[in-house]
């Protein structure tokens, strides 16, 4: 897909008489920064970049279309499906086991986490790992933005990634994010024990035509799972999951303690006390509610 790229700006800029030279003078880059664009080769085209050249060379949103499939290439094998599937998901419920999920991430603590791992190749790769996360937040505020609904453990919350700074300006980011209409954000505390999704995280997507997809993940790997049955599982147990949670506004409360450094937490009800609040919270929000027997009522909320 790089190659591919880099041969439909090499057409492009042709088409309108440009040189290397000319045509990252007007992007302002160096001429050697758009040759190594047209080869494939150095590290792959930063999304303003990118929009920068469909502009000067008009591509009509040709290259802004190629883009993140560019990207992908980036990640390991088993992440591109998975990232192929939310860009189309109209919502996306996650349990975040470690880290904080990558659409609600700070730059500096997704540097942090993505400077970690077995299938990391060197500097260039973590910059184009940084940068194609951060390119997928952007559908967080476009015209289709999904539903997103996050689980985090309270793990996630006292782990401090990156160091001190870094993890309060995440905190910070979290409870900004969680002001808006289509983005929940829960926590489930160290006090519920044990669950059915120990070991790893978890995302359910729903597509356009209304299916579902799974994704599971662990540190060096990850696993989609298509198979409606399987889908339903795991869709179950995460409705399950949110139900033992803390509602949504204690998990606010929560996130706020840790990031002031009070390590005592917010005061934790009782499960079956948390159980009561988070179905008066689902009910009244209109989304996904859960009934009796784990199954589903697929309403969505309401996006302004």
């Amino acid at each position: 897909m790089a190659a591919l790229f880099g041969s439909q700006v090499r057409r492009l800029r042709l088409a309108a008489g440009l040189t290397q030279a000319e045509l990252g003078a007007k992007a302002h880059v160096v001429g050697s920064r758009i040759a190594q664009i047209e080869r494939a080769l150095g590290a792959k085209p930063t999304f303003e970049l990118t929009q920068v050249l469909d502009t000067i060379l008009g591509a009509d949103n040709l290259l802004i279309d190629m883009w993140p499939y560019v990207y992908r290439e980036a990640f390991p094998d088993w992440s591109r499906a998975f990232m192929a599937y939310s860009e189309r998901a109209v919502s996306i419920r996650e349990y975040a086991a470690h880290v904080v999920p990558g659409l609600l991430q700070t730059e500096d603590y997704a540097r942090a986490v993505l400077s970690v791992g077995l299938s990391l190749t060197g500097e260039e790769h973590l910059k184009e790992r940084v940068a194609a996360r951060l390119g997928r937040q952007k559908r967080l505020t476009s015209p289709d933005r999904p539903d997103l609904w996050v689980v985090l453990d309270e793990s996630v919350l006292r782990r401090p990634v990156g160091g001190a700074a870094v993890m309060r300006a995440q905190l910070a980011r979290l409870l900004e994010a969680a002001e808006q209409r289509h983005i929940t954000v829960q926590v489930l505390p160290f006090e519920q024990g044990e669950h059915d999704v120990m070991g790893g995280s978890m995302t359910v997507l729903t597509l356009p035509d209304g299916s579902d997809v799974t994704y599971t993940e662990g540190a060096h790997y990850g696993q989609l799972i298509e198979e409606p049955s399987e889908v339903r599982r795991f869709a179950v147990t995460y409705d399950r999951l949110r139900a033992v949670s803390l509602p949504p506004y204690m998990s606010l409360d929560m996130i706020r303690s840790v990031m002031e450094g009070n390590h005592r937490g917010a005061s934790v009800p009782s499960r079956s006390e948390r159980r009561r609040l988070a179905q008066k919270q689902l009910q009244q929000s209109g989304g996904w509610q859960l009934r009796g027997g784990g199954r589903r009522d697929p309403r969505r909320h309401t996006s302004p």
